[in-house]
């Protein structure tokens, strides 16, 4: 098991953070409710999981540099937890690799988002997960969006 990828530096990891803020706020207008940073029963960690209105549950990998964006080979186990993938981009990062077939354009979304908004630049396709993985994601999700729901609110329970 390979260590989680961590961004290159602070500048990185700010910029991380506003992309995932606007997709979060792009999300919520269309109903959709994410965790950033959800562990997968496959040891990787979704940078946004979350879940729309129907039950779909949804991944997106964010990027800020390319030299991330092009050295990334564990994408790919993401798709085995989510019904649609989306990739959430930085908007100074050139996007034109996306079209390439190894990052699964007719499959993967592409949003672009800075720390305010996003953008969808390409819709996900919904490849439905099977029904008891869709069950046993979704109360993984929950669990863990209770947990730290209530660790915000009692903060001893944090090493429960």
């Amino acid at each position: 098991m390979s260590a989680p990828a961590v961004p290159a530096d602070e500048a990185d990891l700010k910029a991380a953070q506003a992309v995932a803020r606007g997709i979060c706020r792009l999300f919520a207008r269309n109903d959709i409710w994410c965790l950033p940073e959800m562990p997968l029963r496959s040891n990787r960690r979704a940078d946004l999981m979350g879940i729309d209105a129907k039950g779909h549950l949804v991944i997106v990998e964010i990027k800020v540099s390319r030299a991330d964006l092009l050295g990334d080979g564990k994408w790919t186990d993401y798709l085995d937890h989510c019904d649609r993938f989306y990739w959430g981009l930085a908007p100074h990062l050139d996007r034109a690799c996306m079209a390439e077939p190894a990052f699964l354009p007719e499959r993967c979304g592409l949003i672009v988002a800075d720390g305010y908004d996003a953008e969808i630049l390409r819709p996900a396709a919904t490849v439905p997960l099977a029904a008891a993985r869709r069950k046993a994601e979704t109360e993984r999700l929950a669990r863990a969006a209770l947990r730290r729901q209530l660790v915000l609110t009692d903060p001893g329970l944090a090493g429960r």
